[in-house]
């Protein structure tokens, strides 16, 4: 029968030279291996099959959290296996056979005082020649801590691959040492046209995603010489051959023993496009602005400068040659006065194309509804505008806005467009306003013009964007053109309706 203190040696009143050298390496022996079960947090156990007595080492008291001197049972021992997992461990106790005697199990274990553990059991059982189960031998290791270690390692790499599934940035993990793709997220996938099977295995080399290969060489380089990348710019290639620009950091991490590159790809082509667009903006404003000075000089200096001129030399003429009679005088000076009341209107004319007066002191409708009329008049073309349903008072910014977009809408109507009427609607809605200016022309291709490097509607856009608007331009070959400009509008106060 096994004892319940098992490792205990009987005590014999006479003992030999021979017995006292054996005994002192049993001894030793006994105390290394409580040492070494001390230190590894273990028990040795012993079942015996035909009386359910367990015996057990010292250990399994601070373990288990039961008495030393207690005598239990394989019973007992059961009741104290998680509810969880104690039908796991019956079906595998009773699957032991003499061909297969050896168990290894992990279960939990609940204590007296109510506290889960883990535990790892490694035994062998024993058989008598019928096959019938004797007993069984072997060790029981407190796993706990290294439970919870691997729990939460695997809480932390749940949350590393969820993190790098649902970035919004691209990810890849390779190898440092072959450049083979290990895996890559799905926003990898939407931006490259790449899908993940066909890129695990292969190398960036292989699919030829790196415009310049040898940027990928020198990056990878850089990470083994212990260098972090941050914020590289590069430019990579989509399956589809189309080139779009990147924004790239990259870190040397380790995974199974092995060195692999975590990157980060944060697209930048729409950036890289608004920049070129805007340093071309940029340019195109300074000529425009050139341009336009160098028409209003021309226009001082080739009209109304002249103009002036030859109404001094009139003035000069009626001087040193006064008529002979009062009528022929009143005529002279009523020509004269005519000819400076044009050159008058002329001027208020540049004037208000630069800026309206309008606009500031009677509001954006009267300001359109003067231009409209001004602008026919000068071009010999018919203007129906209508507004109504507008809020107000409108910000400066808006106003400006709406009203610079009319003036580039019309002069381009009116060049291009081939008719001699137009109409221009001005309407708000409950947070919108809305300018659509209408021609039934010949109509032309809105994507290449969009896309064009034509100042006029890339003003247009701009100038909306600024307000947080938008343009968008409905056109037909030989039906018209639509210019449609839209402004979100929204005001601390009750906003007022307005008919135009």
């Amino acid at each position: 029968m096994p004892l319940a203190g098992w490792w205990a040696l009987p005590k014999s009143p006479v003992i030999s030279p021979s017995e006292n050298g054996l005994t002192r390496h049993c001894e030793r022996a006994k105390n290394g291996f409580q040492l070494a079960t001390q230190a590894g947090r273990m028990f040795a156990y012993e079942w015996d099959a035909t009386t359910d007595v367990v015996g057990r080492s010292a250990e399994s008291a601070q373990i288990l959290g039961i008495n030393e001197a207690a005598h239990i049972t394989g019973e007992q021992v059961l009741t104290m296996v998680h509810p969880h997992d104690r039908e796991r461990l019956m079906v595998a106790v009773a699957a032991l056979s003499p061909e297969e005697p050896y168990l290894q199990i992990s279960y939990r274990m609940v204590r007296p005082d109510g506290t889960v553990i883990w535990v790892e059991r490694n035994s062998r059982a024993h058989f008598d020649e019928q096959g019938r189960m004797l007993r069984i031998i072997g060790m029981v290791a407190d796993i706990t801590e290294r439970k919870r270690v691997e729990e939460a390692l695997k809480k932390s790499e749940e949350k590393f691959s969820k993190a790098f599934r649902e970035s919004p940035m691209a990810l890849t993990l390779t190898s440092a040492k072959d450049h083979r793709y290990l895996d890559v997220n799905e926003t990898f996938e939407q931006l490259t046209g790449w899908l993940r099977d066909e890129v695990i295995g292969r190398t960036p080399f292989d699919i030829g995603i790196w415009v310049d290969p040898s940027q990928r060489v020198e990056f990878v380089k850089q990470l083994l010489s212990g260098d972090v990348i941050r914020n590289l710019e590069v430019r990579y290639r989509c399956k589809d051959g189309t080139e779009r620009f990147g924004l790239g950091s990259a870190e040397l991490i380790e995974i199974a023993n092995e060195p692999c590159i975590l990157s980060v790809i944060a697209d930048i082509s729409d950036r890289k496009r608004a920049e070129k667009a805007l340093s071309g903006m940029s340019r195109k404003l300074i000529e425009a602005q050139e341009q336009e000075r160098t028409r209003i000089a021309r226009d001082l200096h080739d009209d109304v400068a002249q103009r002036l001129a030859l109404l001094a030399i009139e003035l000069e003429r009626v001087q040193q040659n006064l008529p002979d009679s009062v009528s022929e005088l009143c005529t002279r000076i009523d020509t004269i006065r005519k000819q400076s009341a044009q050159i008058s209107i002329d001027v208020q004319t540049m004037s208000h194309e630069l800026h309206s007066s309008k606009l500031d002191y009677l509001g954006i409708v009267a300001a359109m509804k003067g231009f409209c009329k001004e602008f026919g008049e000068q071009q010999k073309v018919e203007i129906d505008f209508r507004s109504h349903d507008l809020p107000t008072p409108l910000s400066p910014e808006i106003s400006l806005c709406l009203f610079r977009v009319l003036q580039e809408a019309l002069h381009n109507a009116a060049k291009h467009s081939g008719v001699a009427h137009f109409e221009v609607q001005l309407w708000g809605t409950s947070d919108e306003i809305h300018l659509a200016v209408n021609d039934l022309g010949g109509g032309f291709d809105t994507e290449t013009a969009m896309h064009g490097s034509g100042l006029g509607l890339t003003s247009m856009q701009e100038r909306l964007r600024f307000v947080n608007g938008e343009l968008s331009i409905n056109s037909q070959l030989e039906r018209g053109t639509t210019v449609h400009a839209r402004i979100p509008f929204s005001s601390s106060s009750d906003s007022a309706r307005a008919a135009g």
